[in-house]
C-alpha cells in the first residue's frame, strides 16, 4: 500500500501562467491560475503540473552533472515516426523552445529541448502497437 497519491509535479520558474501556457499548448489541458504565483495544468490522460514563481530564478543547464543540472526533465512521445516528431519539433520551436540536443536521434529515439524557462524536456519517438 502506498504512504501517499501522487498529485504533482512543480515547475519553478519566473511566469507561472506564461510556462503554463507552453505546456498546454504542447501537452494539452487549460492552466487554472490560483493566483499570479501559482497556475495549475492537468494534462489530459497525463500528470498534473502545477508552476510557481521562484524570484531570481536560474535555469537549469543540460547536461550538467555538478552544479546547477536539469534534476529532472519532462518526455512527451510526439509520434512513431520522424515525420511525427519533425512535425512536432516546428511546432514547440515556434512555440519558444529552444533545441539542446538534436543529434544521433535515430539512436537514441529522443530530442531534447529546454522550454521557454530552461527547463528539459524531450520529444520521443514511440512505437505503437
Amino acid at each position: 500500500m502506498p504512504v501517499a497519491r501522487f498529485r504533482s509535479v512543480v515547475l519553478d520558474c519566473p511566469d507561472p501562467r506564461a510556462l503554463a501556457d507552453f505546456y498546454a499548448q504542447v501537452g494539452g489541458g487549460t492552466p487554472q491560475a490560483e493566483d499570479d504565483d501559482w497556475v495549475v495544468l492537468q494534462v489530459p490522460d497525463g500528470p498534473r503540473l502545477a508552476f510557481q514563481r521562484a524570484e531570481g530564478f536560474t535555469p537549469p543547464e543540460w547536461p550538467r552533472a555538478d552544479r546547477n543540472s536539469q534534476q529532472f526533465h519532462i518526455d512527451f512521445d510526439a509520434g512513431a515516426t520522424w515525420e511525427e516528431i519533425d512535425a512536432a519539433h516546428a511546432e514547440v520551436v515556434s512555440l519558444g523552445a529552444t533545441p539542446l540536443d538534436l543529434e544521433d536521434r535515430e539512436k537514441k529515439d529522443f530530442q531534447v529541448y529546454a522550454d521557454p524557462a530552461g527547463h528539459p524536456f524531450c520529444l520521443c519517438r514511440i512505437e505503437h502497437p
